[in-house]
């Protein structure tokens, strides 16, 4: 059997595990939860109140915001251009598409005193509206990258596995529970720190360890301007064990523990799994900085763990604990983010490393200062 078709159909498959079930959980109990939450909120016109006779909007609330399924569409398109472009972001950008351009982190805020388990309801519902985003683009993503050999398939896997514990633990201890502006104040402070993080490694004493990673990239992107078949000198396993793995990659040999990769997985998909995203933000500088690895080797392998961890966190998410999605919308995004997902390794791969990394320090930076601000302090940047 052709070996791309055998992997396509295993992601597939493990990504419709989560599929049919939550499609099965959007019914009466799950709308109950919903319709309990409107019902103990306040009757009126004014804000954080519920309008009986208002126009249904996100999720059938009366009065909530109006989607345009075009913007979703576009916006996705996006969403899943910078996630398969540099392995992360994708979470983050989805929800900034649902936070701010859409207005539900606005929304969501007008019930914190009125109608506190509506706007917690609002608020999970806006992060497994994300996974659901950054899942998609992963499963997109971890295929084209596979296909072209820039993706370390054991690494991305015990980086998943360490994922699984994790989000279930975080759903059962943070569903129901967060506030939006906690949400947003946390989403926008480790957003700020990785990107900070990501400006020292640029730095001449940043990139001191990194001899290995810089020629390999230098190598691969003059035989992407060269047209060669990239294929030919892509991810090969030179050695495997639970202690320490070796790959090459253009003439490069890195090395990595799987257990290590199984523990860091555990803690990057734990903040991930509560922010609501799929971490790559946090895949990214731990295969840059921890494990040493090239950009252009990164962005495949960090998809590969989120999908993983998205399986499990929707799965936990809406099953488990009955949070609901707006599936008009999602239906429009994922359309958007699959077209995003197909052009992003496709072009990312004549973008120098430099320029990747300069385009996730630049969104980190912004973003995280942003909603920092927003969440924590009621400040409002552009």
């Amino acid at each position: 059997m052709n070996k791309k078709f055998t992997l396509l159909t295993i992601l597939l498959l493990l990504f419709s595990i989560v599929v049919a079930p939550v499609i099965l959980s959007s019914g009466s109990a799950v709308a109950a939860t919903l319709e309990d939450a409107i019902a103990k909120a306040p009757q009126g016109t004014e804000k954080g109140h519920i309008d009986p006779n208002a126009k249904p909007g996100y999720l059938g609330i009366p009065g909530a915001p109006q989607l345009n399924p075009l913007i979703g569409f576009l916006w996705a398109i996006w969403v899943g251009w910078i996630f398969s472009t540099v392995g992360a972001f994708g979470g983050i950008m989805a929800g900034v598409g649902h936070i701010t351009i859409y207005g539900l982190g606005a929304y969501a805020k007008t019930f914190k005193d009125t109608a506190p388990g509506l706007n917690k309801t609002i608020t999970d519902s806006i992060r497994v509206s994300n996974q659901w985003l950054v899942g998609t683009s992963a499963l997109v993503s971890s295929f084209n990258y596979w296909k072209q050999k820039r993706l370390v398939a054991s690494l991305g896997v015990f980086l998943g596995i360490g994922a699984l514990l994790a989000t279930l633990i975080v759903v059962y201890t943070s569903a129901g529970k967060v506030k939006f502006s906690q949400y947003q104040g946390y989403f926008g402070l480790v957003v700020f720190i990785i990107g900070g993080f990501m400006v020292y490694e640029m730095t001449p004493k940043g990139q001191a360890s990194k001899k290995a990673a810089k020629a390999a990239a230098k190598a691969f992107e003059t035989a992407a301007k060269s047209k060669v078949a990239i294929e030919d000198q892509g991810v090969k396993t030179a050695k495997w064990s639970l202690a320490k793995t070796e790959i090459s990659f253009f003439g490069q040999t890195f090395s990595f523990s799987p257990l290590w990769a199984l523990a860091g997985g555990f803690f990057i998909s734990a903040l991930a799994s509560f922010l609501g995203i799929g971490g790559g933000f946090l895949y990214v500088p731990f295969l840059t900085s921890v494990v040493g690895l090239p950009m252009f080797v990164v962005a495949g392998t960090s998809a590969l763990s989120v999908l993983i961890g998205m399986i499990f966190a929707i799965f936990n998410f809406m099953v488990l604990k009955g949070v609901m999605v707006h599936w008009p919308l999602i239906g429009v995004e994922l359309i958007g983010i699959f077209i995003g997902s197909m052009i992003g390794p496709r072009t990312g791969k004549y973008i120098p490393e430099k320029v990747l990394k300069g385009i996730f320090i630049a969104l980190a930076l912004y973003i995280g200062l942003r909603y920092t601000l927003r969440g924590f302090f009621g400040i409002q940047m552009l």
